[in-house]
């Protein structure tokens, strides 16, 4: 019962200030126009600076895990390829197939993810986990404008010179590689500075997680589909007990399996939705893939990670 609770405790906290946003929402506290400016704060100003804290003492010949990296950018390729292949069993309809793909793989990692397994095992496995960034968020990129191209209807054509410019500039991965070179050389900061990136990367992941709950659309679910109903299951169930069960097999313990089933249990990402509006995909179904990833995960965050320390894996 103790392990219980103390996962119970690291889990609800984030989806407590993502309950938090629902209710600001439903008192008018919090509108679109609030959910969209804080939202490019926190990615453009916030969350690189959390980062960029997180990265920029850390010793990188320790840190850097190239076999965990691999299994990771191997393991959401896979996660990718069977969410293609289950879509030719699942989804009817041509137009549907891309955005059930990316609702099945695509995690919001950066935000949910992050923040669970800094409350979950503290800064070192933050680190570790925030490595990754520059390695997931473009694959991310990638696969959802491939399946979305593939399988939209408006003859929207792969602009690859516009794609590989928004990665570049991403802010979070900019956040990383303005980090690497004062790892690298064991550079300090200024302490006045090193002061205000702390303020702004504290309100990152609150911030952050309000703003989700404040643009969840709960009449999604009054219409949600078996399409989105079977993505959100790919997403918050199978996707992390497969790749969770791959990685104990392969030899990976203790808290490197912790991130490992944090990543893929993440529910389905908010750029989701702008993504498949932009790339002519049906909104209606992102979103209810996002709301119903977003509540089911709270439950799947709890038994999975309570499973784990239960048989004393992570």
């Amino acid at each position: 019962m103790s392990d219980f609770l103390y996962i119970l405790n690291v889990v609800s906290p984030v989806f407590l200030l993502v309950s938090l946003g629902i209710i600001l929402r439903y008192f008018k506290m919090v509108n679109d126009a609030f959910v969209s400016l804080t939202s490019k704060f926190v990615f453009n100003v916030s969350l690189p600076a959390l980062v960029f804290l997180k990265l920029y003492k850390v010793d990188l010949a320790v840190t850097f895990d190239l076999p965990f990296v691999l299994f990771i950018v191997i393991a959401t390729l896979f996660v990718f390829a069977l969410s293609w292949l289950l879509s030719h069993t699942l989804v009817n309809q041509r137009k549907n197939k891309g955005v059930f793909i990316q609702g099945s793989f695509r995690s919001n990692y950066a935000i949910i993810g992050l923040a669970i397994v800094l409350g979950m095992f503290g800064d070192d496995a933050m680190v570790k986990a925030s490595l990754l960034i520059p390695f997931l968020l473009p694959m991310y990129n990638v696969m959802s404008i491939v399946a979305l191209t593939v399988y939209n209807e408006n003859d929207i054509k792969l602009n690859i010179k516009q794609l590989a410019k928004e990665i570049v500039m991403n802010p979070l991965i900019l956040g990383v590689i303005v980090a690497l070179p004062f790892a690298l050389m064991r550079w300090n900061i200024f302490p006045a500075l090193d002061t205000t990136l702390d303020h702004l990367a504290s309100i990152a992941l609150p911030l952050a997680l309000i703003g989700i709950g404040g643009s969840l659309n709960f009449e999604a679910i009054k219409r949600a589909s078996r399409i989105s109903m079977w993505s959100s299951l790919i997403k918050i169930v199978l996707a992390p007990a497969i790749v969770t069960l791959i990685a104990l097999w392969m030899g990976f313990t203790g808290v490197d399996v912790g991130i490992i089933f944090i990543i893929f249990a993440c529910p389905t990402a908010i750029a989701s939705f702008v993504m498949a509006i932009g790339m002519g995909g049906s909104a209606t179904i992102t979103g209810n893939i996002i709301v119903l990833s977003t509540l089911g995960s709270l439950l799947t965050f709890t038994i999975g990670l309570y499973l784990l320390r239960l048989f004393g894996i992570s």
